[in-house]
Formats: structure tokens, sequence, C-alpha cells
């Protein structure tokens, strides 16, 4: 493991690759600490963006939108080709941000910064492809079709878990269709938000466009809450929890804006008896434990078929006391720290109720290198074996706890799947083409993903990205997502120097 006397360089290691991306000394301040949850320590103060900056930024946005809509799709992508080389260019320094904000292992800092390239990349091609359908028409002579158009301004506000790669699904989507961003981080990343602006910046620079079809806010809630209630706010971009997304839909909805909602997750994974056990537990422990359990994807609850639950906790336990826990900086631990002690303190009320409602813990829980690093918190992630009806395992815990329940029956299976809440992503291991079938059916899971024979977490940009129920029911990042980003019109065009009407109506 990487000793504490080896990180002490980490603040002028950061400072560095802010420097590299572009961050500027105005950027800095007193107004607003930022901490690294590897090891506690302090990295650079910031300056809050103040009320009346927040205005400018909304009325920036805007301003630029007027002339930013009238730019060529193609030549719109040009900008988000340019950010996408920026980001190849500079993605060990993001990733070294991303890393020391968001506290991943190596390897998954540099994929999320990947999947903003990966991005990047989709949203170049699809701005040569913002098709819009020819129907046929009733009427002779009249050509009937619809077109897209931009939206407006975009309001980003993202979380920690995935403090750069949401945004740029968002923001390289809506770029390419037109709109302009405003983008509100967690406070717990601003570092990383800061570089990922910094590259967008010479990007829109280089490439010839206004400097103002992106802004960056740093700021607290109050600023959020300018850009839900702004009406010059077009489209509303929210991840994180479904107290936070109560707040803000009807506040959106009132004034008749539109929102993408990306909010809980609690997902789970069916283990059947004719599972790949060897591949369902490779796939389970990446799911339940990779970013200490903090992805909106992380598999929580495992429903296994009562005649293999045996073994497979077995070997699920025997996998967890092999993982390494500790300092990310050292690519040998595979489990980094909790973003902060307020999760911690969840994940020690989460396991509590479980014991409450008959659950035993088969493994971890326990705080680790607390002694070493008495301001980070590093935890071994936790198995519980749970009854079915449980209330525990329908609230969603943003920590490393998988919670394991037994089925007798298929049909069984699918109720204890759905019958949480929340419906992001879903699992099933098996090896009956049946079963595979009816997973993916209507009648099978309720969640916006659906995998068979891979985990929860490890989503490709290529496909929509959201769920269903408190999930929120947005899409961001491939398919046809890009159409979240601008508005639809219905245009009929009369060739035939006739006024017939529709449906055989008759007129004068």
């Amino acid at each position: 493991m990487t000793s504490i006397a080896q990180t002490t360089e980490l603040a002028p290691r950061i400072q560095n690759a802010l420097a590299a991306c572009g961050v500027t000394n105005d950027a800095y301040g007193e107004d607003r600490a930022t901490r690294s949850p590897l090891t506690g320590e302090p990295l650079v103060s910031l300056r809050n963006t103040t009320d009346e900056e927040v205005e400018a930024a909304i009325a920036a946005a805007h301003s630029a939108f007027l002339s930013w809509r009238e730019v060529p799709a193609p030549v719109r992508g040009n900008v988000v080709k340019r950010w996408g080389e920026l980001l190849t260019e500079h993605k060990e320094d993001l990733a070294a941000i991303v890393q020391a904000e968001a506290g991943k292992i190596t390897s998954e800092a540099l994929g999320e910064v990947q999947e903003m390239i990966d991005i990047c990349d989709f949203a170049v091609g699809q701005s040569r492809m913002l098709y819009g359908k020819t129907m046929p028409s009733e009427r002779p002579g009249h050509r009937l079709m619809e077109t897209w158009h931009p939206l407006g301004v975009v309001g980003v506000i993202s979380a920690f878990n995935f403090p750069v790669a949401v945004y740029s699904w968002n923001t390289a989507l809506a770029l390419i269709a037109g709109d302009t961003v405003v983008w509100k981080p967690s406070g717990t990343t601003m570092l990383s938000a800061l570089a990922t602006n910094a590259l967008l910046a010479r990007a829109v620079a280089e490439s010839g466009a206004p400097a103002e079809i992106h802004q960056l806010i740093v700021t607290d809630r109050g600023g959020a809450q300018r850009l839900i209630e702004d009406e010059r706010v077009a489209l509303v971009s929210a991840t994180g929890s479904v107290r936070m997304g109560r707040e803000i839909a009807p506040k959106v909805a009132e004034r008749f804006g539109r929102t993408i909602l990306e909010l809980g997750g609690n997902n789970g994974a069916i283990i059947t008896p004719s599972a790949d056990l060897d591949l369902a537990l490779r796939g389970i422990v990446f799911a339940a434990v990779g970013t200490a359990g903090q992805r909106c994807t992380s598999m929580r609850r495992l429903i296994v078929h009562e005649s293999i639950v045996e073994e497979l906790i077995g070997k699920l336990v025997a996998a967890y006391s092999s993982l390494n826990i500790g300092l990310p900086l050292d690519e040998n631990n595979l489990v980094g720290p909790l973003i902060n002690e307020a999760s911690y303190d969840a994940m020690q009320r989460a396991l509590a109720q479980a014991r409450e409602e008959s659950g035993t813990v088969l493994t971890g829980g326990e705080r680790v290198l607390a002694e070493t690093y008495p301001e980070a918190y590093y935890v071994e992630p936790a198995i519980v074996r749970m009854p079915e009806q449980s209330r525990v395992v329908h609230d969603e815990t943003f920590a490393p706890i998988l919670y394991v329940m037994t089925y007798t029956d298929f049909d069984e299976a699918i109720a204890l799947h759905n019958a949480v809440p929340q419906g992001l992503s879903s699992a099933v291991f098996t090896q009956d083409q049946a079963e595979a079938e009816r997973f993916l059916s209507a009648s099978g899971s309720d969640c916006g993903i659906a995998n068979v024979n891979i985990g929860t977490s490890g989503a490709e940009i290529g496909g929509a990205f959201g769920g269903e129920k408190e999930t929120g029911g947005g899409r961001e990042s491939g398919s046809d997502s890009w159409k979240a980003y601008m508005r639809q019109a219905t245009n009929t065009v009369n060739y035939s120097g006739q006024l017939p009407l529709a449906q055989g109506v008759e007129f004068l």
C-alpha cells in the first residue's frame, strides 16, 4: 500500500493536473475548501460563483443560444470533436483529478474519462444524423414531415460519483443539438468540473464557436435553485437522490420546462439454477463493490434460487475476503473509500436496520484504515442474508451492501425483483433461453436497463441510459437520447394549388 508519506504530494499533483487542463488562478479563492476522500487531506480552495454571476451565466447562455441554434449541426459537431481530442490528450490529468475527488481506483477514473471521449465520438456522428421522418399525407399534393430544432438552455446538475462522465453525456448531445449549457456540479467534485470546463473552453475557442455556449457555476443549492426556476432554462438534467428529484420535478413542471432525472437505482440480479456461477461471481463482485458501491448502477440486491444459494454465498464471501481495500493510488487495491463520513454513517444505519429485520451480516461492514487515514472512510464491503419481505432492501443505501434473498420459482424471482420503487438497472444470470427472454419481456424486469449474463453496472454509451419508477424516467447518452435536447415540429407542405382539408372536412 502507498504510505501516507507518499500522499503528502497529492495537493500539488492535483494543482499541476488542473493547470495542465487549463484551469487558471482566478478559479481559486477562500470560499470553498475541497478535500480528498482518499486521505481526508485538503486539496484546493475555490471561489464561489456569486448570485449575480449565476444570473449572468444563465443570461449569457440564453443569448448565445439565439445564434448557436443557427449554426449548422455538423459545424457544431466540430466543437465536440475537438473536445474529445483534448480529453484524449489530457486523459491522465483529468483522471487524476477525478480519482482524488471521487475516490475511484485508477482504472475506473481512467474509464470515466474514456466514457467522455466515447460520447464525444458518438455525438460528432450524431451531428449529421438529426433525422426527421416523412409521412404519407392523406391529401393529394401535400407532403407531411417532422423536423427537429434546438431546444434552448440546458441546465445540468451532476453528482459526485460520476463527476464528469454524466455531464459529458448531456453536454456533447446538447451542443450538437444547438443548445447551450449551464453546469452546476456536485459540491464535492468541483475540481473535476473546473478541469473539464477548461478543456471545453479551449475546444470552443479553437473551433471559433461563441465562448458563452457553456457556463460553469461553482455554487451551492441556491445556484441550482436558480437553474430549476428560471424560465430561460428549457431543460434541467439532474442526477442525484429521489429526494432531490421530488424537489426538482414539480418546480420545473410548474413553469412547463422539461426534465431528465437520473435518481435512485437499488439494482437487483436474479441468479437461476442454470447460471454459470463463476461468470455470475465476477459480474456480481464488480457490480456490488466497484466504486465502493457508489454507482447509481451498483448491485444492491441478489435474488438467488434456493438450490444454489449456499454455494454462491460461499463463493462470494471468499471473493470478498480477497479484495484489497485501500488507497486507490496503489493499483493493487480494488476498493477505495466512501465519499465522506455521512456515507459511512448511512451504511452503518442500514446494517443496523437489516439486523433488526432478521438479517445476518455474513461479512464486511467494518471501517478499516481509520488509524492511517482518520479523515477518510474506507469500509469492508458487506454481504447480508435477508428474508424476502424485509423493508431495508426497498431503500437504496449508497454504499457497498449486497442483500441476498432466495426464491423458489422464476415468477417469484421477478416479483421480488420488481417489488422495489426504483427501476434503473437489472440483470439475470441464466443459461435457460426461456428465462432470459422472459426477463427481457414486458412482464419481466421493470427497469430501464435489463441485462443477461452481465452485471448491473458498466453501461456502454451506445445505448440509452436511464430508468423507470422512482429512477425518474429520463434517458441520456446513446440511442436516440438526442431527441430530449431538441423540440419536434410537424410540417405540412401543400404544393397542390388546392386546399383540401384533412378527414374529408368541407368548409366554404
